[in-house]
């Protein structure tokens, strides 16, 4: 049991700030909030924190990208979207094997509890290593504790068959993961574009099998809207609905080309849109000014780490720069949106709060306002003042994971283990 005393709670839905009060662990969920609690549970652990908040999620990530910082391999420039996918990522991915997947996941999973992140959404890709592939990637997630969605991106790139091997290790690991108090599959696809029809009708079935929700990319770039108007003459959301794969756990990632009966669409089926606002920019693909027209947006990361306190204030201020109309507790609230689709996936959990009975993911923060901090005004602190170095723990499923900025495991090892399978997949890189 672990009690975490004398500390003010942040809520991100609606945004609120609470009194000093304790926080009583119980387990894997939280057991009880209030004022001096600590004469009534004396055999408690005692820590402290000035602030926690409910954990943060990463809604959309790709692990399998962990091993591309400062990725020294040649790589061609390229013109478009679609050359940068050729020349870089998907032969990245087809480089990938067992070894490096497995540190791709280390190296992921480290990132993201040192910002605070209690749960990632993955979408994984390693075609020349499919079978089993999910596992070597859950085996990062499972050896740090942190809390997972995993998927592997199905794709006709390389013809049905690999196609049919992506659906059946989706299939396998939503089935293996059903009761896994910290990990669920989700049924993967990349971009429509890559996705024919014969595919898409697995897809379908693969959802009804196993009760997952679809996880996919869409018109992050404009090619896949055209290509999808032009190939098969629907709307790329048109498209997933005829094919009855759309339901409340269906992810949709960037989704800048939808048009407005599209969106309208998602919001019937109660759909997630995931926007990833640095790696648009990275990208140079545009600017999605649709998000206020979402039922759900939640915010990911697209493969660029784990750091969701700088997604998330890079989305307010793009969305800033670009004459949009939210403001930042909209953004909150679209970072807190991530605990909302694990509500979905884990649904003998609750997510998303600090009360009894929710699941004690937690970050904790240090945070010294040099000014006062009061609910009236504590928007603007996370607009102008939050950063991940106030972030001091991470506390998943009642485990504290990183205390005093210190992640609780031997991160030596591991990390001179994935710095040498980052080797291996730069050389593999060279020979694709």
């Amino acid at each position: 049991m672990i009690l975490i005393e004398n500390t003010r709670v942040i809520n991100f839905n609606p945004l609120s700030i609470s009194e000093p009060l304790d926080v009583v662990i119980d387990g894997a969920h939280i057991k009880e909030i209030g004022s001096g609690l600590a004469a009534r549970y004396p055999q408690a652990e005692k820590i402290s924190s000035p602030y926690i908040s409910p954990g943060l999620v990463c809604s959309h990530n790709h692990f399998y990208s962990a091993l591309a910082r400062g990725l020294m391999a040649p790589v061609p420039p390229s013109k478009d979207f679609v050359q940068q996918l050729n020349n870089l990522w998907w032969r990245l991915d087809r480089a990938l094997d067992a070894d490096m997947i497995r540190a791709s996941g280390i190296a992921g999973a480290l990132h993201a509890i040192r910002h605070g992140v209690t749960a990632v959404i993955d979408h994984h890709a390693s075609p020349n290593c499919i079978e089993g592939s999910l596992d070597h990637l859950a085996a990062g997630f499972e050896l740090s504790g942190l809390r997972g969605v995993l998927c592997y991106e199905t794709t006709d790139r390389y013809g049905n068959q690999g196609a049919e091997a992506g659906v059946a290790e989706n299939i396998r690991f939503s089935k293996k993961t059903a009761h896994n108090p910290l990990l669920r599959g989700a049924i993967g696809a990349h971009a429509p574009f890559t996705v024919n029809n014969t595919v898409l009708a697995l897809l379908t079935e693969a959802v009804r099998e196993t009760g997952a929700g679809l996880h996919i990319h869409a018109a992050e770039d404009k090619f896949d809207a055209v290509h999808s108007r032009y190939q098969y003459g629907l709307d790329i959301v048109d498209r997933l609905e005829r094919a009855e794969i759309l339901s409340p756990k269906t992810i949709i990632a960037h989704g800048l080309y939808l048009t407005a009966s599209e969106i309208e669409t998602l919001n019937r089926h109660d759909a997630f849109l995931v926007h990833n606002a640095r790696s648009n920019m990275n990208n140079h693909v545009g600017y999605n000014e649709a998000l206020h027209l979402y039922k759900n947006v939640a915010l990911g990361t697209d493969g660029i780490g784990s750091d969701m306190v700088t997604e998330t204030i890079c989305a307010f201020y793009k969305h800033r720069d670009a004459g949009g109309p939210l403001y930042m507790d909209t953004f909150l609230g679209m970072l807190w949106n991530g605990n909302e689709l694990l509500n979905r996936y884990f649904p003998e959990n609750k997510f998303g709060y600090i009360a009894p009975g929710y699941a004690a993911d937690i970050t904790f923060w240090d945070y010294e306002p040099p000014t006062p901090l009061i609910p009236e005004n504590l928007m603007g602190h996370m607009a102008f003042g939050l950063s991940p170095a106030y972030i001091s723990g991470t506390m998943i499923a009642g485990k504290l994971v990183m205390k005093n900025r210190t992640i609780q495991f031997d991160t030596a090892t591991l990390l001179k283990e994935t710095q040498n399978q980052a080797r291996r997949l730069w050389k593999a890189m060279e020979a694709i």
